[in-house]
């Protein structure tokens, strides 16, 4: 059922196209919203990544006006990653189409699986949540 799920996501999200980000400047994105002024080596951290990779996925989206770069104010060497005023704009743009599309979907559903299906995203939601804390806490643990 969470395959299948996942796939309709996918199918209703690809309507309101996340055109000009690729699925892992998506990510970049998504996480400088949740973790303004990181530098490149957490960024790379969160992402699984390489430095040198992560860095050219910040080129791109520098380029593309979504990110912006910023000199450390205490190391002038470290760089701080933040999304620019279109990079804030564009993810508002992309969760409302994203939103528009679901609502579509939503209202053709009785209004008892509506609540049942909030009831279940509430508790998915708290429970990614916990997660992620989890997640970060062990790699707060392995950095430290």
């Amino acid at each position: 059922m969470t395959a299948t799920a996942g796939e309709l996501l996918e199918v209703l999200w690809g309507r309101a196209s996340t055109a000009p980000a690729s699925a892992s400047q998506m990510r970049v994105l998504l996480t400088l919203e949740h973790q303004d002024g990181i530098n490149l080596r957490t960024l790379s951290a969160a992402l699984a990544s390489t430095p040198p990779s992560t860095s050219r996925l910040c080129d791109r989206l520098v380029a593309a006006g979504l990110v912006e770069r910023v000199v450390g104010r205490t190391d002038r060497r470290e760089i701080r990653l933040h999304l620019s005023r279109r990079g804030r704009a564009f993810l508002d743009d992309l969760r409302a189409r994203r939103e528009q599309e679901l609502q579509s979907v939503l209202t053709l559903m009785p209004a008892g699986k509506r609540a049942a299906l909030l009831e279940g995203l509430e508790a998915f939601c708290d429970a990614a949540a916990l997660q992620m804390h989890d997640d970060g806490m062990r790699s707060d643990d392995r950095t430290a």
